[in-house]
C-alpha cells in the first residue's frame, strides 16, 4: 500500500534540505527586491499618476526588457546546466566561460544595434496615430535605456556563475539598484533631468547592478579566462538547446508586447494603468512563484525516478492545497482592490479618479493568481519528466488566444478587457496542462 501523503511533513524535512534554505534565502532576498521595486512604483505615481510620460517611458523599456527576459535569460537559463557538466567533467572551464563571455557580448550587442536601428519602424507598426512629441519621448528614452542591454547580458552570466558556485544572496541581491537609483532620481534630481528622469535611473541603476555583480565574482574568483572553445561537446549542446528555449521564452514574452500594442490604442494613460493594476498580482506571484519553482523541481525529479505514479498522486495533493490557499488570496485582492490601490498609489498626480481605473484593472488580473500558480507546479512537474516540448505547444496557444481574446474584450470593456484576456488565457493554460498531465498519468498506471 503507497503510504499517503503528507504536506506539513514534506515541507518539515524540505526545510532540512539545503538546497529548500537556498530557496528561502532567495525568497527573502527577491522579495526586499520586490518591495524595494513597489516602493518605486509608489514614488512613480506620486510623480507622474497616468501620464503621457509614464507610457512613453513603458513603450521605450518594451523591448529592451523583451530583449533581457528572452534573449539573455534563455541563454542564461542554457549555460548553468552546461556549465555544471564542464565542471563535473573537470573539462577546460576557463574556455567554457571565455566562450559564454563572448556569446554574450554578441548576442547583447547584436540586441543592442537591432533595437537602435528599428525603433522608428517598431513605432510606426505598433504605436503609430500619436503626436509626434509623443513618438519623440519615446525615442529620446529609449536611447539612454538601450545600453541597458549590454550591463543586463553580463550581469546576467555573471549571477550564473555565482548561482553555480552557491553564492544565492549577492546574485540576488544586485536588482536591487534599479529601483533604487530610480527613486534617487525622482526624489532629487527631477527637475534636472526632466523626462528623462526614469530612463536616466534606469540606466545607472543597471551599471550599479552590473559593478556590484562583477566585484563580487572577482571576489570569489570564479571568473576564469582562457582561449574560447566553441567546439566542445558541452557548448554543442547548449547551442542546440538555445533555439527551443529561444521559441518557447519567445512566445510567453510576446504577451506582454501584445497587450501594451492594443493599450496604446486606447487613451493616453492606458498603458500606465495596465502596468499599475497588474503591479499586487505580480509581486504576489513572484515571490510564491520562486519559492515554489526552486523547491520543487528538484523534489519532483527525485520522487519521479523512484515512482512516477506515486508522484502524480503527490503533484495532485499539492496542486488541491495550492489551489484552495491561492483562490482565499485572491478573493482577499479582488474585494480590497480599491483601498489596496489607494493605499499604494493615491496621492498627488494619482487621483482618486485613477484609483477606481486601475482598482478594476486589478480585479481583471488577480482571477489569474491560482492558474498561474499551479500551472507553475505542473511546469515544474513536466519539467522533472523531461516533457518540455510540450510547453512550447502551450505557448503558441496561450499567444494565439491572447490576440484573440483582445481584439474581443477591448471591444466591449476597453482597458479592463486586455487585463482580462490575460487571467483567461492563464486558466486556459494551467487547464490544458492539467488535461495533458492526467493522461500521462493514464499512461503509467
Amino acid at each position: 500500500m503507497i503510504p499517503k501523503f503528507n504536506l506539513s511533513q514534506f515541507l518539515t524535512k524540505g526545510l532540512k534540505n539545503t538546497t529548500v534554505t537556498n530557496v528561502i534565502t532567495v525568497g527573502l532576498m527577491t522579495l526586499a527586491v520586490k518591495g524595494l521595486g513597489f516602493a518605486k512604483e509608489i514614488v512613480i505615481a506620486d510623480s507622474f499618476g497616468l501620464s503621457e510620460l509614464l507610457d512613453t517611458f513603458y513603450i521605450a523599456i518594451l523591448i529592451p526588457s523583451l530583449i533581457n527576459g528572452v534573449f539573455l535569460g534563455s541563454f542564461q537559463s542554457v549555460f548553468i546546466p552546461n556549465y555544471v557538466s564542464t565542471l563535473k567533467s573537470n573539462k577546460n572551464i576557463g574556455a567554457f566561460q571565455s566562450t559564454g563571455f563572448l556569446l554574450t557580448i554578441g548576442i547583447s550587442s547584436l540586441f543592442f544595434i537591432l533595437a537602435y536601428l528599428f525603433t522608428d519602424v517598431y513605432l510606426e507598426v505598433f504605436f503609430s496615430g500619436h503626436t509626434e512629441n509623443y513618438y519623440e519621448l519615446i525615442k529620446t528614452q529609449f536611447y539612454f535605456v538601450a545600453p541597458c542591454i549590454l550591463f543586463w547580458g553580463f550581469s546576467s552570466l555573471l549571477n550564473a556563475l555565482l548561482t553555480i558556485d552557491d553564492e544565492f544572496a549577492y546574485s540576488s541581491l544586485s536588482a536591487i539598484f534599479t529601483p533604487i537609483s530610480i527613486i534617487i532620481a525622482l526624489l532629487f534630481f527631477k527637475e534636472a533631468l526632466g523626462n528623462l528622469v526614469l530612463a536616466i535611473g534606469t540606466l545607472v541603476g543597471s551599471f550599479l547592478g552590473f559593478v556590484f555583480i562583477l566585484s563580487v565574482a572577482l571576489k570569489r574568483k570564479i571568473i576564469q579566462i582562457n582561449r574560447p572553445d566553441f567546439r566542445s561537446s558541452d557548448m554543442n549542446v547548449l547551442f542546440m538547446q538555445l533555439p527551443a528555449k529561444l521559441s518557447s521564452s519567445l512566445l510567453v514574452g510576446v504577451n506582454p508586447l501584445v497587450d501594451q500594442y492594443f493599450s496604446a490604442q486606447l487613451i493616453v494613460g492606458s498603458i500606465a494603468a495596465l502596468n499599475y493594476g497588474i503591479r499586487i498580482p505580480a509581486f504576489a506571484i513572484g515571490i510564491v512563484g520562486i519559492a515554489l519553482g526552486n523547491v520543487l523541481l528538484p523534489y519532483f525529479s527525485k520522487q519521479a525516478v523512484e515512482n512516477q505514479v506515486e508522484t502524480f498522486k503527490k503533484l495532485k495533493v499539492i496542486l488541491k492545497y495550492l489551489l484552495i490557499a491561492s483562490s482565499i488570496g485572491t478573493v482577499f485582492i479582488f474585494i480590497l482592490s480599491s483601498p489596496i490601490i489607494s493605499l499604494m498609489f493615491e496621492r498627488n498626480a494619482f487621483t482618486s479618479t485613477d484609483t477606481e481605473v486601475v482598482s478594476r484593472i486589478q480585479q481583471m488580473y488577480v482571477l489569474q493568481i491560482p492558474s498561474y500558480i499551479i500551472g507553475l507546479v505542473m511546469i515544474k512537474f513536466l519539467t522533472s519528466i523531461n516533457k518540455n516540448n510540450f510547453m512550447v505547444l502551450t505557448s503558441v496557444i496561450s499567444l494565439v488566444l491572447n490576440i484573440t481574446l483582445n481584439f474581443i474584450l477591448i471591444e466591449h470593456m476597453g482597458v479592463y478587457g486586455l487585463a482580462l484576456a490575460t487571467s483567461i488565457v492563464s486558466i486556459t493554460n494551467s487547464v490544458i496542462l492539467y488535461i495533458y498531465i492526467k493522461q500521462l498519468n493514464k499512461m503509467h498506471v
